[in-house]
């Protein structure tokens, strides 16, 4: 059988001139600031504190907790934002000789625990099974979940089996928390114990965290990647107002903040600051319940997404810098398909928000939204625009992170700020639209997309996935699960002392490679 070693769900080439990568200025990653240097310290300004500092529980992406699972656990394996290639940290290979239904994962030669302890694929397996739990409440169980069988077979060696090939699960591991892996004697002790001392093999290791407060990590000098982490500690502050964590960034209260909103990452590139950004397909959305009440009415999804009109969202809360994208795929994007997703249209909305008002259905729905000042700013201009229709009543209700991802798993939402941002779209539009999806959050179901959605995941050829995927597209476009009002723009702002940006996932952070002039 042919042995494919997974680099990239797309070819290397296709995605190189497709994804514009990590794009730095100023900070970031100037040539001109010649070779790293060691030493120093910086404090980075996140989103969101976590609620554990346990791998299967942090999120693994740009606007959750990406830089701080690097930081502390290290990678398994990454990708390269500009080609989409995988790339190896703490593993040394993956391969398939199957079609991708059972898998080979090696590891590093002598890797260690921060404790000195033995970092091996039993190590590995036991976080991978972990995961798998759902009394965790993982937000990697829907992709844990492909995982049929893990094995250890040597101290290097992790083969394991999925329920059904895919041939590109390498983009599932370096996209969730899959690629961060911690010491099973340490997570055995309890997440209090733990969270009290975690001990992985990343860069850093943890010095303290007083929550709601501060969370101060030191290098690792037993880190394999030698001579890296440069920093000797970062400092992680949580601000879930993008205002001021730029204004923090601006008066020197921060070195390094992380960006959701591309408004504030013009304005601080604009200033002087090293802004970096990745390019993605997806985006931003506010994701319909179509499994209960009201959104199970395809003419409700239908109406909202048509009353609408995401221009004025975006002049609203992104200034009108943010991207309002009119198809899923980035125009950049070999999968790209000019397939139309349901546009602005006022006499439409109110025919059908009429229609089911006659019907004895009127309208009436609650959005939730995360804490963030954006989040917030979102459903409220979505808010505004449905106060100007009859036959419709929308709420919002403004939940922690906590909150709102625990409504998001239990799917007891009506409508909700959510994300589904992909550089390839496997595993995620499988993961989030699929009948029987353990990622199948909104509910969707729908045979005919399910195909073609099996279809882009069987293929490797890519002009065979385009035609799938354009298959997928038109049938999202007719069934309206979200709205997609903005493009993700994954970006670091940093300042000027700050070098060595370096973004993979879905604009997940890796520390190790930052260094301070």
């Amino acid at each position: 059988m042919r042995t494919v070693r997974i680099v990239a769900a797309i070819s290397a080439v296709l995605l190189a001139a497709a994804c514009g990568g990590t794009d730095t200025t100023s900070g970031g990653g100037d040539a001109s600031a010649g070779p790293p240097q060691s030493g120093g310290a910086i404090t980075l300004l996140q989103v969101s504190e976590p609620r554990s500092l346990d791998p299967a529980v942090l999120s693994n992406g740009f606007s959750t907790n990406g830089a701080l699972g690097n930081a502390l656990y290290g990678a398994l394996i990454t990708n390269d934002p500009k080609t989409g290639a995988l790339a190896y940290g703490l593993a040394q290979s993956l391969t398939s000789a199957d079609g991708g239904k059972t898998w080979v994962l090696k590891l590093r030669a002598g890797l260690k625990f921060s404790d000195g302890s033995a970092f091996d694929a039993a190590a590995v397996k036991y976080n991978w099974d972990r995961i798998k739990d759902p009394k965790l409440g993982s937000q990697s169980l829907s992709t844990a979940a492909y995982i049929d069988a893990t094995e250890a077979t040597d101290t290097q060696t992790l083969t394991f089996t999925l329920r059904a090939p895919v041939a590109n699960f390498g983009q599932g591991i370096a996209t969730t928390s899959l690629t961060w892996i911690a010491s099973p004697a340490a997570l055995q002790a309890g997440q209090q114990a733990f969270d009290a001392k975690p001990i992985g093999a990343g860069p850093f290791t943890l010095t303290s965290w007083t929550r709601q407060d501060k969370i101060v990590v030191a290098r690792n000098a037993s880190y394999f990647d030698a001579p890296k982490p440069y920093l000797n500690s970062i400092t992680f502050r949580t601000n879930g107002d993008e205002n001021q964590r730029l204004a923090t960034l601006t008066t020197g209260g921060g070195d390094l903040m992380i960006s959701i909103n591309p408004q504030y990452a013009d304005k601080a590139e604009a200033s002087g600051l090293g802004v970096a950004r990745q390019a993605i397909s997806g985006g931003n959305v506010l994701l319909f319940n179509m499994a209960q009440a009201p959104f199970d009415d395809q003419r409700a999804r239908a109406a909202v997404t048509k009353a609408i009109d995401l221009n004025a969202v975006n002049a609203a809360v992104y200034s009108g810098k943010g991207i309002v994208p009119n198809t899923l795929f980035d125009s950049a994007s070999p999968f790209y398909s000019d397939i139309k997703l349901t546009g602005y249209d006022k006499t439409g909305a109110q025919t059908l928000f009429d229609e089911l008002a006659k019907a004895g259905k009127p309208l009436s729905f609650t959005m939730y939204s995360y804490p963030t000042s954006e989040s917030k700013a979102v459903v409220q201009a979505i808010q505004a625009q449905l106060s100007a229709y009859k036959n419709v009543t929308a709420k919002v209700e403004v939940l922690d992170f906590a909150g709102a991802a625990a409504k998001f798993a239990q799917k007891q939402y009506q409508a909700i700020i959510s994300g589904i941002t992909f550089l390839d779209p496997e595993i995620t539009l499988w993961q989030n639209l699929r009948t029987g999806s353990p990622g199948n959050y909104v509910g969707i179901s729908d045979p005919q997309l399910d195909t073609a959605l099996d279809a882009g995941r069987a293929e490797t050829d890519v002009a065979k996935r385009k035609d799938a995927y354009a298959d997928a597209q038109t049938r999202i476009a007719g069934l309206n699960p979200f709205i997609t009002y903005v493009r993700s723009a994954p970006a670091i702002v940093t300042s000027k002392k700050v070098h060595g940006v370096a973004l993979y996932g879905v604009g997940s952070l890796l520390v190790d490679g930052l260094w301070v002039k």
